[in-house]
């Protein structure tokens, strides 16, 4: 009796393993695919991801070349670039409803803040990404465009050593830029025991909006124009 239990505890090991192991390396081309394809949905802009590189045994992952196009009637080429982010996934969570990520840290985000008369392009994308959260909270189940039904949750997310360029007609194609502060979030999703990806940018793009239009931000920018 106790041989047939080491043989079967040692099966049960062997097949978490492999589930552990196939979600990882398979949690790369996923990411990128769901980013590009569920991105679009969301912001109403473009969204590129250029690519994933997944570490099978500490969960880590590097992604690379982010761009986040601008909505219609705006004519900066992007809104958003991203050179790296980091992300640590709780390996646990992948087979599970909610997939827990326990550290994301963004570097160096390039942004653009275009103004024009009566609205600028950031807040535009707020507005998509709102329509998006509305979208996902309403249907059942949830569509593909936002989501899919997996649900996530942030234990800790980084924003640090970014650039804001604000543009506007009286600049006449030109821009000013100021230094990003660094943006520090918590338990994104935690009161929930997860949220739809578009609730989680919703409320990453909240918070990042209110630190490009907060009156430090204005003061850097106002230096800068004179």
């Amino acid at each position: 009796m106790k041989k047939w239990w080491i043989i079967t505890g040692a099966f049960v090991v062997v097949v978490v393993v492999a589930v552990i192991f196939f979600g990882l390396s398979n949690l790369g081309p996923l990411i990128k695919s769901a980013v590009n394809t569920n991105g679009p949905g969301i912001t109403k802009t473009q969204v590129h991801l250029g690519d994933v590189g997944i570490s099978i045994f500490s969960g880590e992952a590097k992604l690379t070349d982010f761009l986040l196009g601008n909505p219609k009637g705006f004519t900066s080429p992007d809104a958003m670039k991203i050179g790296t982010i980091f992300v640590k996934v709780d390996k646990g969570s992948l087979t599970s409803g909610t997939v827990i990520l326990d550290r994301v840290e963004i570097l160096r985000p390039d942004l653009t803040y275009e103004r024009a008369v009566g609205a600028d392009n950031l807040q535009t994308i707020m507005h998509n990404v709102q329509a998006a959260v509305g979208s996902e909270t309403s249907s059942k189940p949830a569509s593909k465009t936002t989501g899919g039904g997996k649900k996530l949750l942030i234990r800790d997310l980084l924003i640090k050593d970014g650039t804001v360029n604000l543009t506007m007609p009286a600049l006449a194609g030109k821009a000013v830029s100021a230094g990003l502060p660094e943006i520090h979030l918590k338990d994104l999703g935690s009161s929930t025991g997860g949220a739809p990806p578009a609730e989680i940018v919703h409320e990453v793009f909240a918070a990042l909006y209110g630190k490009i239009t907060s009156p430090a931000m204005t003061a850097a920018f106002n230096k800068e124009l004179k």
